[in-house]
């Protein structure tokens, strides 16, 4: 007995097998060989996001960067195809047909986008302040032009504006008025405005709308029992609280507006005289292009009026950044 006492305590142990290379040990050791959990997440997010870029740089970078190449140039049938650096953009600066159609587009954007966001500002005011269903109606309503294709609105709002077969003539020499030519040299900017704010009203309504449904309801209880009322809550509360919505929505329409294309193409056919090629400056970019084979200055025209876009843009941001709380 104390023989195999003896023999067992100085019998040792045989020392732990060490930990191969390349696997992880149950002490939480970090594997050295193969990809690791966090790498291979990362190529699997780089080959979801792949078909993306993919189209994003065939159908986005890549046909930018040929226009910018194609501004750079200049072809004339005696010079031919030859790099002209900036000099189609020192053209377009000095051309007044550019310059023109600059000038209606701001007159048109100066009377147009404060009618078209007053609307919807008061549209989003009162579906925010009405709860029973008729809320639910009237906001589908206000949303239902933007859904129609703008093509379309325009070729309806043709219709209606012809002087020809168009209804709205025709009520009004029923109601002894005479003849009332909207697509006239006086009428056409109203006549377009009227176009535009009936797209978009709703659209910015219910950008306006979702804005006013983050508010806290706890302001509005407070206003209440301050004694202030729906008018004074809806100036003193939540038009300021909702500044930075306004100031976003009113920038994507100046930026729109500056962009001014669809309905004057359209109705270009209809009223010729009265909308010349160079009406809009992106008008002028579109026939110089398609009608004239003039792509050079074209590209030139469209990335001029892409810079003024952005420039204004960004002082127009740095000009209410602290009033809209923007950054």
């Amino acid at each position: 007995m104390s023989l195999l006492r003896q023999q067992g305590s100085t019998v040792t142990a045989p020392p732990s097998a060490a930990p191969a290379k390349g696997l992880r040990t149950p002490a939480g050791g970090r594997r050295t060989g193969g990809l690791s959990a966090r790498t291979r997440h990362k190529g699997m997010g780089v080959l979801l996001i792949s078909p993306f870029l993919l189209l994003f740089l065939a159908f986005l970078v890549a046909p930018l960067g040929y226009a910018f190449w194609l501004s750079l140039r200049t072809s004339t049938l005696v010079g031919g195809d030859h790099f002209s650096w900036f000099a189609n953009y020192q053209q377009t600066f000095t051309d007044p047909h550019f310059l023109s159609g600059v000038r209606r587009v701001a007159v048109f954007g100066v009377v147009q986008i404060p009618v078209m966001l007053g609307f919807a500002l008061l549209g989003a005011l009162i579906i925010d302040e009405v709860t029973s269903r008729l809320a639910k109606v009237f906001r589908m309503t206000l949303f239902m032009p933007y859904a129609v294709p703008a093509v379309i609105g325009a070729l309806m709002w043709g219709f209606l504006y012809s002087p020809t077969f168009g209804p709205v003539n025709a009520i009004s020499n029923s109601l002894g008025l005479g003849k009332v030519d909207l697509l006239s040299h006086t009428l056409m900017l109203t006549s377009l405005g009227n176009i535009v704010t009936w797209q978009w009203t709703g659209y910015n309504m219910i950008v306006l709308y979702a804005a006013l449904q983050g508010l806290p309801r706890e302001v509005y209880e407070a206003a209440k029992l301050d004694g202030a009322g729906q008018v004074q809550t809806a100036l003193r509360i939540k038009i300021p609280m909702i500044s930075s919505a306004m100031v976003l929505a009113l920038m994507f329409t100046i930026i729109g507006t500056l962009q001014f294309f669809t309905e004057p193409r359209v109705l270009e056919k209809t009223a010729s005289s009265v909308i010349t090629p160079d009406y809009t400056p992106n008008l002028y970019a579109y026939n110089l292009a398609f009608q004239y084979s003039e792509f050079n200055y074209s590209a030139a025209i469209s990335f001029s009026l892409g810079a003024v876009v952005f420039i204004g843009s960004y002082f127009f941001l740095f000009a209410t950044r602290k009033r809209s709380g923007l950054k």
